[in-house]
C-alpha cells in the first residue's frame, strides 16, 4: 500500500491518496483541496500515477475536511462516503463558517444515503481493505479507516500526535472520545501507523505512552 498527503487549505487539513501499488486502485481520505492550484495538485497526482480513484471517504464532516469534495466528486466520477451523524455540518456549512469568521459561497454536495458508512462496514480497493471504526466525540460521525493487514490507520481528528481532537463543539463529546479511544485504538497492535487530520503521523504504541489522553 502506498501513500500520498497533501496539506491543503488554511487550516492544513492531511488529505491522503492511498493505492495499491499493482492494480493502482485508489481512496482519497478528506479532500480538503480549496484553492485552485490546491484541486490542480490533487487531481494532477492521480494522473501522473494513473489512479483509479475506487473511493472518496471522509473521516468526518467537519468544512476544512470536505471543502474538495464537489471537486473530487466531479473530477472523478465517485460519490463521497462518510457516516450520517455528522450532515448537518455540511448542510449548514455556510452557517458553520460564518461562526467561526469564515466567509463561504460555495455548496457541498450532500452525502447519499446509500454512501453512508457505519461501524463495521468495510471500504475495498485493490488487494487492500479498511474495516470502518465508528468513534464518535470530536464530531458526532467520526470515523477511523483501518487497514489491518498493513497496520495503518486514518483517523481524521480523533487521535493527534501527543493529543486528541477537541470536543468543545456542541455536538462534541470528551468523554466519548476518550473512551472510544482507549477502547477501540489503544487495542491495537503498538506498530499501528497513525495518520491524522493534521499534523505528523505517529504510532499507537506512542500515543499509549506519551498522548496527553492520560492526563484527562
Amino acid at each position: 500500500m502506498k501513500i500520498k498527503q497533501f496539506q491543503f487549505n488554511d487550516i492544513s487539513v492531511n488529505t491522503y491518496i492511498v493505492w495499491d501499488s499493482q492494480t493502482l486502485d485508489a481512496v482519497i481520505i478528506d479532500p480538503g483541496c480549496y484553492y485552485p492550484q490546491e484541486e490542480q495538485a490533487l487531481k494532477q497526482f492521480v494522473e501522473d500515477n494513473k489512479l483509479n480513484i475506487n473511493h472518496i471517504l471522509n473521516t468526518h464532516l467537519h468544512f476544512d475536511h470536505i471543502f474538495g469534495n464537489n471537486f473530487a466528486e466531479e473530477t472523478f466520477g465517485v460519490a463521497a462516503k462518510a457516516h450520517n451523524a455528522d450532515m448537518p455540518w455540511l448542510l449548514q456549512i455556510g452557517k458553520r463558517l460564518a461562526s467561526f469568521g469564515i466567509q463561504y459561497n460555495k455548496s457541498v454536495n450532500p452525502i447519499k444515503p446509500e454512501n453512508f458508512l457505519q461501524e463495521g462496514d468495510v471500504i475495498r480497493f485493490g488487494r487492500h481493505t479498511f474495516q470502518i471504526l465508528h468513534i464518535p466525540g470530536h464530531s458526532p460521525g467520526s470515523l477511523v479507516y483501518y487497514c489491518k493487514e498493513e497496520n495503518t490507520l486514518f483517523c481524521g481528528d480523533v487521535l493527534f500526535k501527543g493529543s486528541l481532537g477537541r470536543y468543545d463543539f456542541a455536538d462534541s463529546n470528551g468523554t466519548a472520545l476518550v473512551q472510544g479511544i482507549r477502547q477501540k485504538l489503544f487495542t491495537l497492535p503498538d506498530n499501528t501507523i497513525v495518520y491524522s487530520g493534521h499534523g505528523p503521523s505517529t504510532t499507537i504504541g506512542t500515543e499509549k505512552v506519551y498522548n496527553i489522553i492520560h492526563s484527562l
